[in-house]
């Protein structure tokens, strides 16, 4: 009886009286101040106010009802899809919101809607995935702050695939211990791109040198990553570095000079089609004839193979000394036996060019580490 009152005084009532009146009705509900006759009506009165013709009413009944897990899910979504400002009350706390409704919610949803799911408290995976899919800058950095929000590492690569020109976002991706290296690549990528872009920088050292150093960059950095991953993670950037045409002859020189075994092994894997077994047991005591014949089933030209190969049998040879000696020691000895060849190919001359910036960037580091060490050791 008091509910059916209630219903008859709001077709007369002021939108202010209304409004504390559905705040009052909502609070009751959520107390379970009410018996289950008594609930049934109240359900039905706030359903009948989901039609009240004032935002105020239904904002006030939203701030009452939003915090509750216990609110009958057809009135939380009534109030999900009202006007913003009342369904952004519901959509960014309301826990009765299943993931379902959240990502079509995010589907057809504005900028807004988006970015305040990706907010939540909790973000479940299948949720952050659907943002990761069609959001924009916005919602992605709120996505990626939210210390809440599950990430899998395919939705961080999918966010760095769309949206890795922001530095903004990439600053929070790189920061990421889970980031997939093959999306961690791509952003270095980016940062290449973005730089070798600068006007200001094309201005002072050219086009061509900028795109050069950039993109010898980018192959320094991914050696670098190459050599912190995990083993099981390296055949992920091969294929990756692969499909983005990164795993060149000059590429994988450098990864094999600097002592990236895991890493080239898993490249010529990838490249030759052949077992990781027969490569890992060619490389380690295989002949010069069987080692070249690996090296050319990856797809390396005969001009270069035998570089190759003389390579992997100075690193079998100098493997003992330290990492640092062994690098400077086999870079030498392969740029020396390049030099000395009579008539050497426009790739070997390549390869003889890549070894020398290498050797070059090698003294420069062990430079810098020296006075570090000297500047330390007089404090």
């Amino acid at each position: 009886m008091i509910i059916q009152a209630f219903l008859r005084w709001v077709e007369t009532a002021r939108t202010g009286d209304r409004a504390r009146a559905a705040r009052a009705l909502g609070r009751a509900y959520v107390d379970a101040q009410m018996n289950g006759i008594d609930r049934q009506a109240a359900e039905m009165a706030m359903t009948f106010l989901l039609d009240d013709p004032s935002p105020k009413v239904r904002s006030a009944l939203a701030e009452v009802l939003a915090p509750s897990c216990d609110i009958p899910r057809a009135i939380i979504l009534g109030l999900a899809e009202d006007q913003p400002e009342v369904a952004y009350i519901v959509i960014s706390r309301s826990p009765v919101l299943t993931d379902e409704d959240l990502v079509d919610l995010a589907a057809r949803g504005s900028v807004e809607t988006r970015a305040l799911i990706a907010a939540r408290a909790f973000v479940s995976r299948s949720v952050s995935a659907a943002i990761a899919e069609i959001g924009g800058e916005e919602e992605m950095l709120i996505l990626l702050e939210n210390g809440g929000a599950q990430l899998p590492r395919r939705s961080l690569k999918r966010i760095a695939e769309r949206l890795g020109y922001s530095a903004a976002i990439r600053d929070l991706l790189l920061d990421r211990a889970d980031l997939p290296s093959d999306a961690r690549h791509t952003l270095v990528e980016e940062v290449g791109a973005a730089l070798a872009a600068f006007g200001l920088v094309q201005m002072a050292i050219g086009t061509a040198r900028v795109e050069r150093i950039t993109r010898e960059a980018c192959d320094v950095a991914a050696v670098g990553m190459a050599g912190a991953l995990a083993v099981d993670e390296l055949p992920g950037l091969v294929a990756h570095l692969r499909e983005t045409g990164r795993l060149t002859p000059a590429f994988l020189l450098h990864a094999l000079v600097t002592g990236r075994a895991e890493f080239f092994s898993a490249a010529i894997v990838d490249l030759s089609g052949v077992t990781e077994k027969r490569v890992r047991s060619i490389l380690s005591s295989g002949r010069i004839h069987s080692i070249r014949a690996l090296f050319e089933s990856a797809g390396l030209g005969r001009d270069v193979s035998e570089a190759f190969a003389e390579a992997v049998l100075l690193w079998r040879k100098n493997g003992t000394t330290g990492a640092d000696d062994c690098r400077a020691s086999v870079c030498a000895a392969l740029l020396a036996s390049l030099r000395g060849q009579r008539a050497p190919s426009p790739a070997c001359n390549a390869m003889a060019e890549i070894l020398e910036r290498l050797a070059f960037a090698e003294q420069r580091q062990s430079a810098r580490d020296y006075a570090h060490l000297a500047v330390r050791q007089a404090a």
